[in-house]
């Protein structure tokens, strides 16, 4: 113990020299006490924006600029000595995507109409056009190939009954030959039916969407400085001789205001 008392002497001294150092740092830094610390008094000016400008940037955007639909305002009249009172009905208030996804939705086409995309009306009802007609098409055969397999069925235990292929039938039904073969005709039109009517969805559902996100991007701002540029220009070759460390190639920049 006597051996190591002269090391545990310097460390007690390299650790008081250690805290008299801290203490001291604390003192130096430390704000005296009972002073209060005060912000910088300096002059600030914020910008103040008027009402007419905020307006004016809160209507820039589509998707926060509010109309009504079916609004209704008659003016007062006098009938025969009558005074009949204006009568107004605010109707429904939304936003321009909003009012433009509910017309597409009752009508189809509407939304289109009101965002002024007339070259979309086309587009449009070909879509529903060609699908409502695949509908009507397969639910036609359907029906037909049902009917003629109840029928022929009903009509198997008699001894004159109908055939397969008898004229009675209509012409899509009558060239099958057997009832086996009517009723996988049954199964594939009634499952194109179903397809379709999912494709009709499909549709109708996409031109709601097309209505909604074109009014959001009508009055999107972009600059002529948006553009692709592209250039010649000498590429770096990563593992080629340092003669011939590039080679001939294309850069494109995609410029943003």
């Amino acid at each position: 113990m006597k051996k190591l008392s002269p090391h545990f002497r310097v460390l007690l001294l390299v650790a008081g020299i250690l805290l008299a150092g801290l203490s001291a740092r604390a003192q130096v830094f430390a704000p005296p006490a009972g002073e209060v610390i005060r912000a910088d008094t300096t002059e600030r000016r914020d910008v103040v924006v008027s009402a007419e400008a905020k307006r004016s940037k809160a209507a820039a955007d589509s998707a926060k600029r509010t109309e009504r639909l079916f609004h209704v305002y008659l003016k007062p009249v006098v009938v025969d000595g009558v005074y009949y009172p204006a009568i107004e009905f605010r109707g429904i208030r939304l936003t321009r995507p909003g009012k433009a996804a509910l017309l597409s939705a009752l009508l189809p086409g509407a939304g289109q109409i009101y965002n002024r995309r007339w070259w979309k009306l086309p587009l449009v009802y070909g879509a529903l056009g060609g699908v409502i007609y695949g509908e009507v098409f397969y639910q036609t055969r359907y029906r037909q190939y049902a009917d003629a397999s109840n029928l022929l069925k009903d009509e198997a235990s008699k001894p004159d009954g109908l055939r397969p292929g008898s004229d009675a039938l209509d012409l899509p039904v009558r060239q099958e030959r057997t009832i086996a073969a009517i009723d996988n005709g049954v199964q594939f039109y009634r499952g194109n039916r179903d397809i379709f009517l999912l494709y009709i969805g499909i549709a109708y559902g996409l031109q709601i969407v097309d209505a909604l996100v074109d009014a959001h991007l009508k009055d999107f701002d972009v600059s002529e400085d948006l553009s692709l540029h592209w250039q010649p220009a000498l590429l770096p070759v990563p593992g080629r001789a340092l003669a011939l460390p590039t080679a001939p190639g294309v850069t494109f920049a995609l410029r943003v205001k």
